[in-house]
């Protein structure tokens, strides 16, 4: 239910209390200070400068929602405006100086991070028209605890879940046959891991390696962390706040890295870094690639290339090619995993994949001058009008489960997976960032085993994989308390 301006403004004046009381925990930069930042009333004639991402400015979306914002805002001298700065800025050493943005829009880590330095703003969220409709696991990104008193310092917008890719018109003429096991009229390609490895495999020998099934940057561990999590791997304890539980080794997670390594061998040596993220676009719309995993916010980046791709080769229209392209390029959840690790074990019994996400969203810095329009500007960009024109122009997954519902799909697959555990949120914790460059050093040595002469190999067996995994973990930790 839309809130109306008198409960914003209340929920503000609770907030100043708060920031009052708890002042000297440095949720505000000093008591007094503190205490000015919502006085429960718009400011006048200011500028806010939002930080948004750069796919949003090139698909027009950005654009729509400040004239959006600004129209609606004219009669208090409000304007927003683009920041106009790398969407990666550095708010921590640019912000005490005056050079960065009021608003920022971010990954739930990203932003997160400025809460140790109080960069950031503690939100009176339960005013925003969103609240109600965003679930408890996407709040949860943005919260943070001080002296027992619980804090949202963000609002989401979006989800980022994995998502697989694939181009229909490439299916085998066969499939509904050959590749539909229980007839539910799905590919079997698309819903179990173990039968697009077959059919990658197929692929690359049918076309002497010109050709190939999945194929994905093996490397990045913001999708190849998925499959140690899906046999029990875990970044840190305690839902991600405990960084000296270490847990990339724990339980059966050995399993999701031998199932990085078979998949890496029906690609090519491409798969140890970025080259196949950078190409997937241009790779899937020219039909060299099959299928491969993404992020939802992307969607209309490879409808463009597929659409360029068929006024070239079948000479059609825009429009014809378009609506050719959206017909034949689709988007599913992440297929099944076999349980027991072998992607040849096309028989056995299956489990879910539970794939690294996060909560995109907005935040407010800590050094704006004008913190209740800034509160104004979040609750417009974050209402369902928005969020579904953010939909439409983007592809986006939307928090806002009103918006999820209406859109359908895999918009609410999304967001049900967040809800039900099979969507990790990566930990809104500074400790994040030692992660990356250890996990990515082994997930590119791993990818690399099978284009090794056997006698090289490494991890061709479980007692390797554990003890790689455990080395990892070793040198993560060392990165957070030994090193750092």
């Amino acid at each position: 239910m839309t809130k109306t301006l008198t409960a914003v403004v209340a929920h503000i004046l609770v907030v100043v209390a708060l920031l009052t009381t708890f002042g000297i925990l440095g949720l505000a930069r000093n008591e007094s200070e503190g205490a000015d930042k919502f006085t429960g009333e718009l400011e006048r004639n200011v500028k806010l400068r939002v930080l948004e991402n750069d796919t949003a400015k090139e698909m027009g979306y950005l654009d729509e929602l400040l004239d959006a914002f600004n129209k609606k805002y004219a009669s208090y001298g409000i304007k927003a405006e683009d920041a106009n700065m790398d969407q990666y800025i550095d708010l921590e050493k640019d912000g005490p100086y005056g050079y960065g943005p009021d608003i920022l829009y971010q990954a739930n880590d990203a932003l997160m991070k400025y809460t140790d330095g109080k960069h950031i703003q503690p939100l009176p969220v339960e005013a925003l028209d969103c609240y109600d409709e965003v679930s408890e696991q996407a709040w949860s990104a943005y919260a943070a605890s001080y002296a027992g008193e619980d804090y949202i310092f963000g609002v989401p917008v979006n989800i980022q879940g994995p998502l697989l890719y694939y181009r229909k018109d490439l299916l085998p003429a066969d499939w509904q046959t050959a590749w539909d096991k229980d007839r539910n009229g799905v590919p079997d390609m698309v819903e179990y891991w173990t039968d697009l490895y077959a059919y990658s495999k197929q692929i690359k020998s049918e076309s002497g390696g010109k050709k190939f099934g999945y194929m994905k940057s093996l490397f990045d561990p913001y999708f190849a962390m998925g499959y140690l999590f899906s046999y029990g791997g875990y970044i840190f304890g305690d839902e991600g706040r405990d960084t000296k539980d270490i847990g990339l080794s724990a339980n059966e997670s050995y399993k999701g890295a031998s199932v990085i390594r078979q998949l890496a061998s029906s690609m090519n040596e491409d798969c140890i870094d970025d080259t196949i993220t950078v190409n997937a676009y241009s790779m899937i719309g020219n039909g060299t690639y099959f299928a491969t995993m993404t992020t939802p916010d992307v969607y209309t980046m490879f409808i463009s290339e597929l659409t360029r791709e068929y006024m070239r080769r079948d000479k059609l229209d825009r429009a014809e090619a378009e609506k050719k392209a959206k017909e034949n390029l689709i988007v599913a959840d992440i297929p099944k995993l076999p349980e027991s690790g072998d992607l040849e074990d096309r028989n056995g019994k299956t489990i879910d994949s539970v794939m690294m996400g996060g909560i995109n969203g907005y935040a407010v810095s800590a050094y704006t001058k004008a913190p209740n329009a800034a509160l104004a500007f979040v609750d417009f960009a974050t209402s369902y009008e928005m969020i579904m024109k953010r939909n439409q122009l983007l592809g986006i997954a939307p928090a806002r489960a009103d918006v999820a519902e209406s859109v359908g799909g895999l918009s609410e697959t999304v967001n049900k997976n967040l809800v039900a555990g099979r969507i990790e949120v990566m930990p809104s914790v500074r400790a994040i960032a030692q992660v990356w460059t250890p996990a990515q050093t082994f997930f590119s040595d791993l990818a690399k085993d099978p284009f090794r002469p056997k006698k090289d190999q490494k991890y061709t067996v479980a007692d390797a994989l554990k003890t790689a995994l455990k080395k990892v973990d070793d040198q993560i930790y060392a990165a957070i308390h030994t090193l750092a």
